[in-house]
């Protein structure tokens, strides 16, 4: 099963201030603020949507297609994605932009100063998923991620003409787009991905209700944090998985990402909606207890020893001979 992932691709550099920001705010100065913060570190992490879930997926042996724009500076990204199984020959690389890059500080009441540059990822709309079916000899599911708004509805629109299965992720970008938008981006998609908060906003800017919305869709997958995950269909039982035990709680960034990349490999597998969805609960269990969305290492043995404490022997054995 061919699966390609459309998205962002970025790098975070993030910073800690020593002190407090407030400390430094002056009340009738507030509208010619001037700062400069002196910083203990600099962490510079890989990161994007798109690029977080072909990870996971290149981690599991899922064989992803990674679509998305990047800048000039790709290189080394590109270098380790890789050499992580993930197909890096659908990115198209900016001639004079930068890939796009989060930069935040955060003081140690946690409050954070940030900002995002969009760069190479405004270049995103500019690929056309034909040429990705035609280089990889065709497409069986498209993830349209968080990515350039106006490359999320030209890629769903290419998906409907050419007849290609797709997935409808919004995750960040759900906060700008109109009931309009949403509407256009997740009709007809075989897969429709959120979060709990997520789902509610969905609901309320479309206008549409559950049922309205699960007419459109195929499947609703909707995390649930910490209790894991549920899939709905029309005229069935939903799917409620839980999660696997966690040895830590070190960093929630990119859990999300994770089982989406758990929950694609299992279907590339085809081991149903279950087990799919059991695969990506564990993979987001792993990221959780790691700083960072793409700095876990999945040792098989461990993987399946938790997975099978989780979920059963019989669960297990129907997923161990893909992890090899």
């Amino acid at each position: 099963m061919r699966i390609a992932v459309t998205g962002s691709i970025a790098t975070d550099h993030l910073m800690t201030f020593p002190g407090r920001f407030a400390d430094q705010l002056v009340a009738d100065q507030l509208h010619t603020v001037s700062l400069s913060f002196l910083v203990d570190n600099l962490d510079v992490r890989r990161g994007g949507v798109a690029a977080n879930i072909c990870f996971g997926m290149g981690q599991l042996g899922g064989g992803p297609i990674l679509v998305g724009a990047a800048g000039f500076d790709f290189d080394e990204y590109r270098a380790w994605l890789d050499r992580h199984g993930v197909d890096t020959g659908s990115v198209r690389i900016s001639e004079v932009l930068h890939t796009a890059r989060f930069v935040c500080t955060t003081d140690q009441d946690h409050n954070q100063i940030g900002s995002f540059y969009t760069g190479a990822m405004s270049e995103a709309r500019l690929i056309e998923l034909k040429a990705v079916a035609d280089r990889v000899g065709g497409l069986d599911l498209v993830l349209i991620g968080a990515d350039d708004p106006e490359a999320m509805l030209r890629h769903t629109e290419e998906c409907r003409t050419r007849d290609l299965p797709f997935a409808a992720d919004f995750s960040q970008q759900i906060a700008r787009m109109d009931g309009t938008e949403i509407r256009t981006l997740m009709d007809g998609a075989a897969y429709l991905f959120s979060n709990e908060y997520e789902k509610g906003l969905i609901e309320s800017k479309t206008g549409w209700s559950e049922q309205e919305i699960l007419e459109r869709v195929g499947h609703r997958v909707t995390t649930l944090g910490s209790r894991g995950v549920r899939i709905e269909r029309v005229g069935e039982d939903p799917i409620e998985v839980g999660c696997p035990e966690e040895e830590a709680k070190v960093d929630p960034t990119g859990v999300g990402d994770a089982f989406r990349a758990g929950f694609l490999t299992g279907l590339s597998w085809g081991v149903g909606l279950e087990r799919a969805a059991q695969v990506g609960c564990m993979l987001a269990t792993l990221v959780i207890e790691t700083l960072g969305t793409q700095e876990y290492t999945l040792r098989r043995a461990n993987f399946m020893e938790r997975f099978t404490k989780a979920y059963g022997d019989e669960a297990a054995a129907e997923v161990q001979g893909y992890l090899v």
